[in-house]
């Protein structure tokens, strides 16, 4: 056994201490914290907390420490606020980058509007929920504090459609998202189903007023379009679609976006799922969408004939294979840009060589965000400003949006 004190947080959320021979990590631990526990290579294990911070809160979740969704449930706000600038902050540092850093933007709003949730067979139980940190074991959910009041039903009707797939006995993933007409369901993992266990399936649905429930996106019952409004937009959403994780998040973003591009013409979206920026654009702008996902792109331009907004073109391409060349891009009077975690890199070495004067970067990894950036300032653009942005809360999973200019 050994004492340590935490002397900072690290980046994955963990407290870290000096040890005997570097680093420690301390999980649930806190910066200033006397902890003590068994040192188990660069771990801290069964930690015991002898001088607790005055930063420590008590959890929200009664699964707080067990479940591997929120690890930073016992801090306060303020301080976690704080930390999670940091990670930018830092992120930018490691690529010898200087910008201005606004203060981070609490977008948790309602909470999360959508969620994955796991289903698990122990012999004849099932278990519905999410898995422990670092661990394929399972912790069973009676209720998830992050979760938007829109999803209150989700959890019962994932039970009810995980219980019903039981006989299977095969590993699922139910994903919910929270839409203006209803829930929306889509369950993986299942492989193809008999046709009385389908008929099971769109009861369930019936009973719990699913807008629609879908298997591998193949259509089990649908009883309403799920429907959410992007600006002047309505889009369809294909079955497991791709979302910015809160409402509030979506508008903060957008908003960024719209404020960075404001003026432009002609404006290229990058990576546009299903147009949470292409439809706003769409307002003032013509706009050109490039998305991988068929689905995706083919919802957006349905919801893109919507009256007053200008012409949206688009092209179904896998942009980390086919980016759009710098030739391609000069046509553009701005350029936004949301790629998923691993970044943009071959897209950011184009926009590097592109004649084009703005650019907006959305990022939920500020490590790949930080590489890009060198790339582009490498290629003569100058970086702006940079403002974080958290819909994950609890989490050490952050977003920003930042600008660019020749």
């Amino acid at each position: 056994m050994v004492e340590l004190q935490v002397r900072r947080m690290g980046a994955q959320g963990d407290g870290v201490a000096e040890g005997p021979g570097g680093p420690v990590f301390v999980p649930y631990a806190l910066p200033g914290e006397i902890v003590r526990g068994t040192l188990e290579g660069e771990r801290l294990a069964c930690v015991e907390i002898l001088e607790p911070s005055p930063e420590r809160v008590v959890p929200d979740c009664a699964h707080f420490g067990r479940c591997g969704g929120c690890l930073l449930q016992h801090w306060q706000l303020a301080p976690y606020f704080a930390w999670k600038r940091s990670l930018v902050v830092d992120a930018l540092a490691r690529e010898g980058l200087e910008a201005e850093v606004a203060p981070l933007v609490d977008a948790h709003g309602a909470g999360r509007r959508r969620v994955i949730f796991h289903a698990r067979q122990y012999g004849a139980r099932t278990v519905v929920g999410f898995a422990e940190r670092k661990s394929h074991a399972m912790v069973a959910l009676d209720a998830c504090p992050v979760l938007a009041p829109s999803l209150d039903a989700a959890l019962p009707a994932a039970r009810a459609v995980a219980a019903a797939l039981a006989p299977l006995k095969k590993p699922l993933d139910l994903q919910v998202i929270a839409t203006d007409t209803g829930l929306d369901m889509d369950v993986r993992g299942s492989g193809p189903l008999p046709p009385a266990l389908l008929m099971d399936l769109a009861a369930l649905a019936e009973r719990f007023g699913l807008a629609r429930l879908t298997r591998h996106g193949e259509l089990v019952l649908q009883r309403a379009a799920p429907v959410l409004a992007m600006g002047a937009a309505r889009v369809a959403l294909p079955p497991a679609a791709f979302l910015q994780a809160t409402r509030e998040g979506e508008e903060v973003l957008s908003q960024a976006v719209l404020a960075a591009t404001a003026g432009a013409r002609k404006v290229a979206d990058l990576f546009a799922g299903v147009g949470t920026f292409a439809l706003r654009l769409a307002a003032s702008a013509r706009v050109f969408a490039a998305e991988s996902h068929a689905p995706a792109l083919a919802a957006l331009q349905a919801a893109a004939h919507a009256p007053g907004l200008k012409a949206v073109s688009g092209e179904a391409r896998d942009l980390f294979r086919r980016p759009l060349l710098a030739q391609e891009l000069a046509v553009f009077d701005a350029v936004v840009i949301d790629p998923p975690r691993q970044g943009a890199e071959a897209q950011a070495r184009e926009l590097a060589a592109a004649k084009v004067g703005r650019l907006v970067y959305v990022s939920c990894n500020a490590a790949t965000f930080a590489r890009d950036a060198r790339a582009l300032i490498d290629g003569g653009w100058r970086l702006g400003g940079v403002t974080p942005v958290d819909q994950f809360r609890y989490s050490p999973h952050v977003e920003l949006v930042a600008t660019f200019s020749r």
